[in-house]
């Protein structure tokens, strides 16, 4: 049911080859049963690690000594105003990454017999670019940061002593930096706009790099470019965005332009390849890809500012990419289609609905329309810490400025839409995108088409097979390049 909220979580001890039915109970908390529960293991199998969460943001962590023989957890990092994660063991010591006291995230060891703040010994400080992840292997850590929403990897010792950079092609995300500790070389990958993936290769004790595959996708990458642009939103904020485009791109304010954006939830739009939108850069289109506030390009401060009460600045940074596309002579109106998912859908029907003049094309998916009821329905509840809830009366005024649904107006002009859902979506259910498309046929002045594409046994969009896929980016494409005025070539 639609209603459910994913309640009661279990942690059970499953091995391979017996029935379910005969599955251990590790954890269950039942005096709380709306908080989410993860549980893992240390490479050397000595803690148990539970990661416990209370909505989106913040997590409290446990960890239980396998080898002690005690059967309670102990509390190892209390309470959900702050997100923490363990890296690894490092004898009895625990090494966690915690943007606790630390908006960029730091890297603490924790002695789980007095895991009190005031007893944490930081082997990696915060700084002002913000630690997105810490991998191991061959005892060695690797930190990867973000420096303007691409990736810059580092290897250091356990103790926190930098031993090199590891050296990357360009602008781009790179992932995968793990393994055991008896490893001698890991694997890693690096993307971007305008870089296949690639499997490189690198030898832990010299610091030696090989490319071990390239992508097979046809796609000549020497043909495009990608430049790091930043606008200026409304309240002043500089706003980065990777534009790519094919190289001898004309700045004629008449190209057409697809800009992309998802703003919130902690998460950063990093580069990376995409085939779907290289037809799209082949056939003259300039794809955009905006870094708004809501996600952690720049830390906890940059979430911060686009949730909640803040909100609104996501849609402002939106809007300012907007505007700067078209001042700089990429685009125009006319030639401008926006596109978003999940909370990025949320993005798109908020700024057609603010802004419906500025763009001619919307793709607002699988989004989160009806902000005053979302928390009604299967996970939604547990948005609330970044979204609010409308039965709060300070929420409900500030959700109810933005919410896509009810700020849809009669007689308004708005861009060609076309919403996408899935039939059996339990994250953000179908109700949304269906009330959406249906008030604003009703609603649409103009000769603009308003469309809804409802894909059928399929949810939010993670495990859709590549023929489902394949479909779905030829009737975007197809929408967006016909109501853009391109021609097929």
């Amino acid at each position: 049911k639609m209603t459910n909220q994913n309640q009661n979580h279990k942690i059970y001890y499953h091995k391979l080859g017996t029935p379910q039915t005969t599955d251990a109970l590790i954890y269950e908390d039942k005096e709380h049963p709306l908080r989410t529960i993860g549980g893992y293991l240390t490479e050397d199998e000595r803690y148990l690690v539970l990661s416990k969460s209370e909505g989106t943001s913040g997590s409290e962590i446990w960890v239980k000594d396998m080898n002690s023989g005690e059967k309670d957890f102990t509390l190892l990092i209390k309470g959900f105003d702050t997100e923490a994660g363990v890296i690894d063991n490092d004898g009895e010591k625990i090494l966690v990454r915690t943007n606790a006291d630390a908006p960029n995230y730091k890297v603490v060891s924790i002695d789980p017999k007095n895991p009190s703040k005031e007893n944490w010994v930081t082997i990696i400080p915060t700084r002002t670019k913000l630690l997105e992840n810490v991998g191991t292997a061959g005892h060695k850590l690797f930190l990867t940061y973000l420096e303007d929403a691409s990736s810059r990897v580092y290897q250091c010792d356990y103790k926190g002593m930098l031993e090199r950079e590891i050296k990357l092609p360009g602008i781009g995300s790179a992932s995968g930096f793990d393994g055991n500790k008896e490893d001698k070389e890991i694997f890693y990958t690096y993307s971007s706009y305008d870089y296949p993936p690639a499997i490189f290769r690198y030898s832990i004790s010299d610091g030696s790099i090989q490319i071990f595959r390239k992508s097979e996708a046809r796609v000549n990458a020497e043909n495009y470019q990608t430049v790091q642009s930043f606008c200026t939103s409304k309240d002043g904020t500089k706003i980065p965005m990777f534009i790519t485009y094919k190289k001898g791109l004309k700045l004629d304010g008449n190209n057409p332009v697809l800009l992309y954006g998802y703003g919130g939830f902690n998460i950063a739009m990093t580069p990376g390849f995409s085939i779907s939108n290289a037809f799209f850069l082949e056939q003259g289109g300039v794809s955009v890809v905006v870094n708004l506030r809501g996600g952690n390009e720049y830390g906890e401060a940059w979430h911060k500012a686009g949730m909640l009460q803040n909100k609104q600045n996501v849609f402002d940074d939106f809007i300012a990419a907007a505007e700067f596309l078209i001042e700089k002579k990429y685009t125009n109106p006319q030639k401008l289609a926006i596109r978003g998912g999940s909370n990025g859908g949320l993005l798109i029907g908020a700024v057609m609905t603010q802004r419906p003049e500025l763009f001619k094309v919307a793709i607002p998916q699988v989004g989160v329309m009806d902000m005053l009821r979302y928390h009604n329905f299967t996970i939604g509840w547990a948005w609330a810490t970044e979204y609010g809830r409308s039965d709060k009366r300070e929420d409900f005024t500030n959700l109810y400025k933005f919410s896509p649904l009810q700020n849809l107006k009669k007689g308004v002009k708005y861009p060609a839409t076309l919403v996408t859902t899935g039939d059996h979506d339990d994250r953000v259910v179908p109700a949304h995108s269906f009330k959406f498309a249906a008030t604003l046929q009703a609603d649409n002045d103009g000769t603009n088409p308003a469309l809804i594409r409802i894909e059928t046994r399929a949810g939010h969009g993670a495990g859709k097979p590549t023929s489902k896929q394949i479909e779905e980016a030829a009737d975007i494409w197809s929408f967006v390049m016909y109501n853009l005025g391109m021609s097929f070539r």
